[in-house]
């Protein structure tokens, strides 16, 4: 039973570590389906898991949120922290914030939370709808996990011949390297840009005959 605790503590601790850090961080989905194996695949301790992980995931973004706010006066010239400012509290910007916890791999969310930390957007509602996030991020991704669709380890052994561990230290890497370039983008530019792109393809008729 202390074991236990103590094993779910660890876990929380490394969710909580794993997100704390902006663009950087470990799958705490993948430790967390280690630790539902150990104890036992259970309808019970599966949701102990997940809740444990999304909480620790939640409670990780505070530090990011905190690191906005400390760096607001290099972040308050940025034209995304000003986006972002402009939409904070809006049902939209929930609405984003929920998509970008959610979505895997790259962590988006933290850009949403180092621009609100900035703008010194509201944190309490914004944990709320990033809880709910989690809790399905990590439901469906210790799912996948558990039923041998995201096999990643003989994935990544067989064809780049990295171990979990390697390929994790090289995610992390390239993960800082493409939030840094991300956040330096102009979103609000880049956005216009697709949509003159996608404007000009719809614009061209397909199969129209020549004229004359």
């Amino acid at each position: 039973m202390i074991s236990s605790v103590v094993r779910l503590l660890l876990l929380f601790f490394i969710s909580v570590v794993s997100n704390a850090t902006a663009f950087f961080g470990a799958s705490y989905t993948l430790i967390g389906t280690a630790e539902l194996t150990a104890s036992g695949v259970t309808a019970g301790n599966f949701a102990l898991v997940v809740f444990v992980t999304a909480l620790g995931a939640t409670v990780g973004k505070v530090a990011v949120y905190y690191s906005g706010v400390g760096l607001h006066k290099r972040l308050e010239k940025n034209k995304n922290v000003r986006l972002i400012a402009h939409w904070t509290g809006r049902t939209g910007f929930y609405l984003g914030l929920f998509v970008t916890a959610l979505l895997p791999l790259l962590p988006f969310d933290d850009y949403v939370y180092i621009g609100a930390g900035a703008s010194r957007g509201r944190l309490s509602p914004m944990l709320g709808v990033t809880f709910l996030a989690k809790l399905a991020k990590s439901a469906f991704e210790i799912l996948l996990e558990l039923s041998g669709l995201l096999e990643i380890r003989n994935l990544t052994y067989h064809f780049l011949g990295l171990s979990r561990f390697q390929l994790s230290v090289v995610g992390s890497a390239a993960f800082v390297v493409i939030g840094i370039l991300t956040f330096l983008l102009d979103w609000e530019q880049a956005a216009v840009t697709l949509g003159r792109l996608v404007g000009r393809g719809r614009a061209q008729p397909e199969g129209a005959p020549a004229s004359g």
